[in-house]
Formats: C-alpha cells, sequence, structure tokens
C-alpha cells in the first residue's frame, strides 16, 4: 500500500502546484495508429463517473483511486493491450504516469446517467466534448447510447450522440457507440440483449448524425451474434463483461462473436482490473488471447 500512496501523494501535488503539467504530459504522449492488425483491445475505467464503483463482490472495489490506477498501469503495460477508455480525471492521472505511450485512448463524453439514479436514461454529455478530445490529442469518442421505449429521456440522450458524432466527424475522429436496449422500473435500468431487441437498439444508434464514415460501435455478446451482427456494417468491438464462475464457457462465447467479420476486437474492465484472484496481468492476458487470437502461442 506504500506504493499506492506514494503515487496518490505524488498526483495530488503536481495538481495542484502544477496542473499545467497535464497538458505538458498529453501532449508529449507517443501516439500511434487505431489498428495495427486489424484489432484493437482496450481496458475500460469509465465506470466510477457514472456511480459504478462495484466490481465482483466488492461494492466498493473502484473506489481507492490510487490502487485503480496502479491496476490500470499494469494492464497498459501488457503486450496485448491496445489502449484505454476513460473519463478526463482518469486519462490525465495515466498521462501524468507516463503510461499512455503509444496507446489508442478514447474519451468517455456521456456519464450522466448515474447508475441507479431516476434520470438514468437521460444520460447527459458530462464528460469529455469532441474538442476536448481533440486539444488533448486523444484518439477517439466513446458514448453510451441505452434505447429505452418507457423513458422519455432516452430521445435526449439520441439527439446527444448524433451530435456527438457529427462533432467527432469534424475532426475526423473515431465515435464509438456503446449500444444497448433498455427498459426502466422500480427495480432500476435493466438491459434487454436478446437478438430481435439488439438488433433494433442496433438500427437506431448507426442511423445517428449525418457521417457514418468513424462510427464503431460497442456491443454486448448475444445469443445468436451472427444474426444480431447482420444488422449493421459498421466495426464492432465486443463488451467483455464479468465472465462470472464458468470462465471457460464465457471466454468460448466470446471466442465463436470474435469470429464474426464486423467484430474486430474487445473492451474489458472491471473483471480484468480486479479479478478474483487479484491477478490483473493475468486476467489481461488471457482476454487478450481471445481478443487476438492470431497472437497465441
Amino acid at each position: 500500500m506504500a506504493r499506492v500512496s506514494s503515487l496518490v501523494e505524488r498526483l495530488t501535488r503536481i495538481r495542484a502546484e502544477r496542473p499545467e503539467a497535464i497538458g505538458d504530459a498529453l501532449s508529449r504522449r507517443r501516439r500511434r495508429p487505431l489498428l495495427r492488425d486489424g484489432r484493437l483491445f482496450l481496458v475500460a475505467a469509465d465506470h466510477p463517473g457514472r456511480g459504478v464503483l462495484k466490481a465482483g463482490d466488492d461494492p466498493l472495489a473502484m473506489a481507492d483511486r490510487g490502487e485503480l490506477l496502479r491496476r490500470l498501469v499494469i494492464a497498459l503495460g501488457r503486450p496485448g493491450v491496445d489502449g484505454v477508455l476513460a473519463t478526463a480525471d482518469v486519462v490525465d492521472d495515466l498521462a501524468l504516469l507516463e503510461a499512455l505511450d503509444d496507446k489508442v485512448v478514447f474519451g468517455s463524453m456521456n456519464r450522466g446517467g448515474l447508475a441507479g439514479s431516476a434520470f438514468e436514461l437521460d444520460d447527459r454529455f458530462t464528460g469529455y466534448t469532441a474538442e476536448a478530445i481533440v486539444a488533448a490529442g486523444l484518439d477517439g469518442g466513446k458514448m453510451m447510447l441505452r434505447v429505452g421505449n418507457d423513458d422519455a429521456g432516452t430521445v435526449a440522450t439520441l439527439e446527444s450522440c448524433a451530435r456527438a458524432v457529427d462533432a467527432l466527424a469534424a475532426f475526423d475522429c473515431p465515435a464509438m457507440i456503446e449500444v444497448f436496449a433498455s427498459r426502466g422500473g422500480s427495480g432500476g435500468v435493466v438491459n434487454d440483449v436478446s437478438p430481435d431487441a439488439m438488433i433494433r437498439a442496433i438500427a437506431i444508434a448507426s442511423a445517428l448524425g449525418g457521417d457514418s464514415s468513424r462510427v464503431w460501435l460497442k456491443l454486448p455478446v448475444t445469443a445468436d451474434h451472427e444474426r444480431v451482427l447482420a444488422a449493421t456494417t459498421f466495426p464492432v468491438v465486443l463488451l467483455g463483461g464479468d465472465p462470472g464462475a464458468d470462465r471457460a464457457a464465457t471466454y468460448a462465447r466470446w471466442e465463436s462473436a470474435m469470429a464474426v467479420p464486423q467484430v474486430r476486437g474487445l473492451v474489458a474492465g472491471r473483471a480484468l482490473l480486479y479479478p478474483p484472484d487479484g491477478d490483473v496481468a493475468a486476467a489481461v492476458d488471457e482476454a487478450a488471447a481471445v481478443a487476438r487470437p492470431s497472437a497465441r502461442a
């Protein structure tokens, strides 16, 4: 824990005394092409910005920022990892830690639909703007769209996502749309990942904005994924959720979906950063082998 405490102390001192160091670190970051071998494996770390701190059985696993950063630095140092998806607070810390060189960085744009809130599906853009993404020298913007027929907040999110797609396209910048079919209720928002529901949600998300040339989709692994993915020609990254107890079966489903031509990679977060055995490197390497099968020994 001493190492984590020292890391936090260092970052806080810089933020208090030399805030301009963040911009300097971002400007010095060595950039790389989005794709090198046609595949993309990103570690997601934007959950805290929406009030989601749970990982595994621990409701506050991601609450310790120093520990989260320590785990992210380990993950980003693994050879199969292409980059990270995060909010500005996390990206700025990682830039100060010089952990983003030769990595793809997607900035998370809408985190206003706080988990468990009455306004969860009114997912406001409270994070990066397209202009801020370009100014920071990031590689793309990510937004979440949950299509809910029973919540009027969905239409505001649809409009905001469309404007964000256009704003990113104006800078020749990729837009990654994380898509769900969702419904509200007294128990909170529930995502419907049935094939028919996801096909409809993909069709809606694909039509957003006036320039689709740089749009990617981030989609959950579903049943009958070939039929679901036939709904789009956009490149897709799979959402790697918690594998649960039967990791082998989950990875087998991921591998099957990875064979569909539209699928170009994987985005995974909490399950890799907070694995049950605590071995972040091993968890990341296992997922990387799924994201990039040709790299297996």
